[in-house]
């Protein structure tokens, strides 16, 4: 096993608890499926979110995946750039992959436009 970076972020419709669990969950879902991930594989995620979110914690909806009650959480708020997207979360998870295996990278939603050649997967 070898240990990677994987990249990501979505978008949600607004600050409320349920758009942004909405987001979290399409998010980590898509994530562990494409790259083909059992809990064991997953270190450590680290969610940042757009100074317009704050209606609740990334991290609190991730931990409730079944088996990431020993995966390494944490929350914070992303730099902010003028014109930067609206409602946006991003995700880096430092997880195991298989030595042939390459990260697949999850960019979703209006988030796609941020890295359009890491938006698609093989």
């Amino acid at each position: 096993m070898i240990t990677h970076a994987i990249r990501g972020a979505t978008t949600c419709e607004n600050n409320s608890s349920n758009s942004i669990e909405k987001a979290v969950k399409e998010l980590v879902s898509e994530l562990v499926k494409r790259n083909k991930l059992n809990p064991n594989q997953i270190i450590s995620v680290i969610f940042s979110v757009t100074n317009d979110l704050n209606a609740c914690f990334p991290a609190a909806i991730a931990r409730q995946q079944k088996g990431w009650e020993k995966v390494a959480l944490l929350d914070c708020q992303q730099m902010v750039v003028k014109g930067d997207l609206a409602h946006c979360i991003r995700i880096l998870a430092h997880v195991h992959l298989q030595e042939d295996q390459l990260p697949q990278h999850t960019y979703l939603g209006e988030a796609s436009m941020l890295r359009p050649d890491r938006s698609n997967y093989e």
